[in-house]
């Protein structure tokens, strides 16, 4: 897949269903759960969560910051649908529909304890991820904490395929949508941005957890 080129799937309903019908049978699942839950602040207020999907995410922060007040961002219709009925009696939470490929809205919100994303950036052009790196440290507030769960690229093509392979997928299956960039381009980006104590927390194949602190 050319990184360069804006593939998309995700407005699409039946490619929602069937992400959904197999994300929680992927490898790792719990390993990946308790690596998020020892990155997590304790003391998150509000927190913005990029790409929400149905929402677990947002949930989890949630799960150890009960009183946090939340923003579930999304462009995938059939993705608000879910995180709509996930949070439909819980008022702390506001629901916006945005597409990542456009800029984030500038002050539209307090600044956030936190913006975490699971799995969605990689679904941006390069370019693109490295602007919303910075557009993310500028919503941030001094001390916060921005948490990346991400589909990273392999360093070799027979590491991609065993990946695949994993997730009972192949080459001709994968994911069109998928514009992936390696862990150690991210992490000088996210430096070079001015975060601080960035690192890889948790990495299995091609899913990598990434962490940095605005000073």
């Amino acid at each position: 897949m050319d990184n360069s080129v804006d593939v998309n799937k995700w407005g699409s309903a039946g490619h929602v269903n069937n992400y959904l019908s197999i994300v929680d049978s992927r490898p790792h699942k719990e390993e990946i759960t308790a690596a998020l839950l020892e990155q997590i602040p304790l003391d998150v207020n509000y927190v913005l969560d990029l790409g929400t999907g149905d929402g677990r995410l947002l949930a989890l922060v949630k799960q150890i910051n009960p009183s946090a007040r939340g923003v579930a961002l999304d462009f995938s219709e059939p993705m608000l649908k879910l995180v709509r009925k996930r949070f439909e009696a819980d008022k702390s939470v506001e629901i916006v529909k945005h597409d990542l490929n456009v800029e984030l809205p500038k002050g539209k919100w307090e600044p956030f304890d936190l913006v975490i994303s699971g799995l969605a950036i990689h679904h941006l052009i390069d370019e693109r991820k490295k602007q919303l790196y910075t557009e993310i440290f500028d919503l941030l507030s001094s001390g916060g904490v921005f948490i990346n769960l991400e589909h990273v690229s392999s360093p070799a093509e027979a590491l991609h395929e065993k990946f695949l392979a994993a997730i009972g997928k192949t080459p001709i299956t994968d994911d069109p949508s998928n514009k992936l960039l390696d862990v150690h381009t991210q992490i000088k980006w996210l430096n070079q941005i001015g975060y601080k104590d960035v690192d890889c927390f948790w990495k299995w194949l091609e899913i990598a957890l990434l962490k940095a602190t605005k000073p």
